[in-house]
Parts: C-alpha cells; sequence; structure tokens
C-alpha cells in the first residue's frame, strides 16, 4: 500500500472557552484536526499518542472517516491537554494550562507503510521531533509543518534546521513576526 498523506502531530483534549461558548476536555490537536480536515479529499495516516484517559470513541470517529490510525500510541498515564481562552475575534488567545503528560515523552515512531508517504504535515511538536520523523521518511514531494512561539523562542536553532528540509510552513502573524 502507498501511503498518501501522513500527519504527524498532538492528538490532545482541549478545554477552550470564546466569547461564544465553551467547552470542556474536547478532542483536538494537531494530529486530530489536520486529519479530520484532510481526510475529505485524501486518505490519511496519522502518528501521535494518547494517555490512558482519552475517550477511543473519538478516535472511531476519525477512523470512520477513513483516517488510519495505526501510528497512534496508547500509553499509560494522562493524555495531552491544553486550556485556553479566546479573544472577542478569536484571533488572539491565552493559554491557561498545558499538561503534556504522555505526550512529554512522544517520540514519533512511523510504522513501516507510513514511511513511504508522498505528502507529510508535521504538527506543531518539538522541531527535533520533526526532523527525527523526517530522517523516517523515504520520499516525501511535499512536506508542511506548523510550529508556534514555545518552539520559536525556546528550539530556534533547530527550527531553523528543520525549514531547510521543509515545503511549507504554516504560522499565524505574531508567529511570522517573531
Amino acid at each position: 500500500m502507498t501511503v498518501g498523506l501522513l500527519v504527524v502531530g498532538s492528538i490532545a483534549l482541549d478545554s477552550v472557552a470564546t466569547p461564544f461558548g465553551e467547552t470542556a476536555d474536547a478532542p483536538g490537536g494537531s494530529a486530530v484536526f489536520f486529519s479530520a480536515a484532510g481526510s475529505i479529499l485524501h486518505p490519511v495516516q496519522v502518528v501521535g499518542v494518547v494517555g490512558s484517559d482519552y475517550p477511543l470513541g473519538a478516535l472511531k470517529k476519525l477512523e470512520a472517516r477513513g483516517v488510519d490510525l495505526r501510528g497512534v500510541e496508547r500509553a499509560e498515564g494522562e493524555s495531552f491537554r491544553w486550556k485556553a481562552k479566546y479573544s472577542y475575534d478569536l484571533a488572539s488567545r491565552e493559554t491557561l494550562d498545558t499538561r503534556l503528560g504522555v505526550f512529554a515523552s512522544f517520540r514519533p515512531k512511523l510504522p513501516a507503510p507510513f514511511r513511504a508517504a508522498r505528502y507529510v504535515f508535521l504538527g506543531n511538536i518539538d522541531p527535533e521531533l520533526q526532523l527525527g520523523v523526517l530522517d523516517q521518511i523515504e520520499h516525501p514531494k511535499l512536506v508542511a509543518c506548523d510550529t508556534m512561539n514555545y518552539w520559536i523562542h525556546s528550539k530556534r536553532d533547530r527550527l531553523l534546521e528543520l525549514l531547510r528540509h521543509i515545503d511549507i510552513l504554516m504560522v499565524n502573524d505574531s508567529e511570522a513576526r517573531e
């Protein structure tokens, strides 16, 4: 089987407040959002990690959309959790709490069939891990990645190295200025 679109990133439980409503412990993270959107147009393969507290029904919904979850690891412990409050324009947010849980020791390991990915999205994770994923892929045709201010400041050298190996960088306006 030839792998088409590979997504490597966070699988989280998000608690988000906006002026229009709020939710607690909702499925989130870069791998979840990207694979849900990408599966509309193309088969998607996901690599990530969840804790023993993650509601597997949320992953089943992705699987029902044709998302291949063979690269999702289940580890003992708490899932990655993120809590934030968005402003009225939804363009800015304040992170209230970040608990990495099992994500703190996550080291992406691509199943053998995933290594033939032609298209790759590296979700918002440590640039060191993003580079490690690229080392596992045979001949990607197009690589996109996401990052954020945390990695721009704390791992700038590794992020600059990563930029040499990607085709598309996804950042918001404030991250672009940084």
